[in-house]
């Protein structure tokens, strides 16, 4: 048997390594507790490596600069490579 993915419209955003976007698109979903920058110390003091530790479903996620941060249906986040959303999302109206 085939079968199609149902449509579901979901909220998502670029992660784009900066903090305050983080706070703007996942604070008016829920809190934004668990969601952690990871950062390493260098000789110029703490430097951000622009990659989020996301807490899952599924257990804790890398999400990139330049991932896609998407809520599911269950009001859940998780990353998405830019090329899987892309053959799988479209924008809706």
């Amino acid at each position: 048997m085939k079968y199609r993915k149902k449509p579901v419209v979901i909220d998502a955003f670029i992660w784009d390594g900066n903090r305050e976007t983080l706070a703007r698109n996942i604070g008016h979903f829920s809190s934004n507790a668990g969601f952690v920058s990871e950062a390493k110390v260098t000789d110029s003091g703490l430097m951000f490596t622009g990659k989020l530790k996301i807490p899952t479903l599924e257990g804790e996620m890398l999400a990139d600069v330049g991932d896609w941060i998407i809520r599911g249906v269950k009001g859940e986040f998780y990353p998405c490579k830019p090329d899987i959303f892309e053959a799988t999302y479209e924008a809706a109206e």
